[in-house]
């Protein structure tokens, strides 16, 4: 089940410190990547992975995550650094509105593998079935 998840937040007046580590997500960091500059009205995302997990923060700005777990549909507006989206397996994805300046960090249980990404949504579908 996908849910929000608030990082520690270490408060300091030079500057905030947010951290993952340990247990702070339910798997193993495997992959880290960030997507930025994303163009006004651009969406990403757009599959569900059958074996991968995430962890999704807008780091700067914000955007909204729409999951879909094959019976509904749910979205997150995601704009604290210290505030995530676990997304399970099994999970369709996009992003999209994104504010100018965003970046968005997602915190992987794999490395890339394209046999684990299911890239149409009626596949995604009758993958469930």
């Amino acid at each position: 089940m996908s849910k929000l998840i608030t990082l520690p937040k270490i408060e300091d007046p030079r500057g905030n410190l947010s951290v993952i580590q340990g247990n702070t997500i339910p798997f193993k960091i495997n992959r880290v990547y960030f997507l930025y500059d994303v163009p006004s009205g651009a969406e990403r995302g757009g599959h569900a992975h059958k074996n991968q997990q995430e962890f999704i923060i807008a780091v700067s700005g914000s955007f909204e995550v729409v999951l879909h777990n094959g019976s509904e549909e749910k979205v997150y507006h995601l704009f604290k650094p210290n505030e995530g989206l676990y997304v399970p397996i099994n999970t369709w994805r996009e992003l999209r509105n994104f504010s100018s300046g965003s970046v968005c960090l997602v915190v992987s249980s794999d490395e890339f593998d394209e046999t684990d990404y299911i890239r149409d949504f009626n596949d995604f579908i009758n993958y469930l079935k």
